[in-house]
C-alpha cells in the first residue's frame, strides 16, 4: 500500500557496498528489502532508499539525514556487518545512536545460526536515534537477499508454520514506544505482537 509521503511510515532502506555502488555488480539489497516489506506492510509507506559506499563517515552522514532531514521512523541497512576491514556499517550505527537495542541484534544472529553456521561471525546492532522532536529505529541486516527475508520474517517449518519468529513482529510496537506512526503488517507474512490491557495480544 505505498503511496504518497504525506501520511505515511517513512521507512529509510541503505545498501552499503563498495561493488554495487561503482557498478561492479547490480544492487540486490534495496531490491530485497522492497519487495518483502511490500509484502508484509498493511498500512501506507514510504520508502527513501540510498545506495552508498563502505565508508564510516558517509554512513552516519546518510543515517543522520534519513533521521532529521527525511523524518523516517525505520531505517534498515544492508551490508557491511562483517569482521572484513572495509566491514564499517555497525561503527557507523553505533555512532548516531543513542539507545542501543541488542534483543533485535541477538535475534538476528539466532535466525541466521539456522541456516549458516558463519553466523557467529555478523556484527549486527541495532540502536534508536533521538533528536528532541523525532526518533527512529536503526537496525543493520544481513547482506544477502534470502538472509534479510529470514531475518525479517522468521524461521519456518517445510509446511511452513513460524518456528522462530523474525525481528520485525516485534518493529511495529518498537515504533509505537518512540513516538512514531502506528505500522499494521499482513500477518500471513509477519504478524506483529502488541500488548493491551489483558495482557499480550498479537495484531
Amino acid at each position: 500500500m505505498k503511496m504518497s509521503k504525506s501520511g505515511s511510515i517513512i521507512i529509510g532502506l541503505v545498501s552499503i557496498s563498495d561493488r554495487a555502488y561503482d557498478g561492479t555488480y547490480v544492487d540486490k539489497g534495496i531490491p530485497a528489502l522492497t519487495e518483502w516489506l511490500s509484502s508484509a506492510i498493511s498500512t501506507p509507506y514510504w520508502f527513501e532508499t540510498r545506495l552508498i559506499p563502505d565508508e564510516k563517515e558517509q554512513i552516519e552522514k546518510t543515517l543522520l539525514e534519513l533521521v532529521e532531514e527525511d523524518r523516517c521512523s525505520l531505517i534498515l541497512t544492508t551490508g557491511g556487518t562483517g569482521p572484513g576491514r572495509r566491514d564499517v556499517t555497525p561503527q557507523a550505527t553505533l555512532a548516531v545512536g543513542t539507545k542501543e537495542m541488542p534483543g533485535f541484534a541477538e535475534q538476528m544472529r539466532q535466525i541466521s545460526l539456522h541456516f549458516v553456521p558463519t553466523a557467529v561471525l555478523s556484527r549486527q546492532v541495532a540502536v534508536i536515534r533521538e533528536d528532541p522532536d523525532h526518533a527512529a529505529l536503526i537496525l543493520n541486516l544481513p547482506g544477502r537477499p534470502e538472509a534479510i527475508r529470514q531475518t525479517l520474517e522468521g524461521v519456518r517449518d517445510p509446511d511452513g508454520t513460524l518456528r522462530a519468529p523474525g525481528i520485525f513482529t516485534a518493529i511495529p510496537y518498537c515504533i509505537d514506544l518512540i513516538g512514531g506512526p502506528r505500522m499494521e503488517t499482513h500477518e500471513a507474512v509477519s504478524k506483529t505482537w502488541r500488548p493491551d490491557a489483558g495482557g499480550q495480544k498479537n495484531t
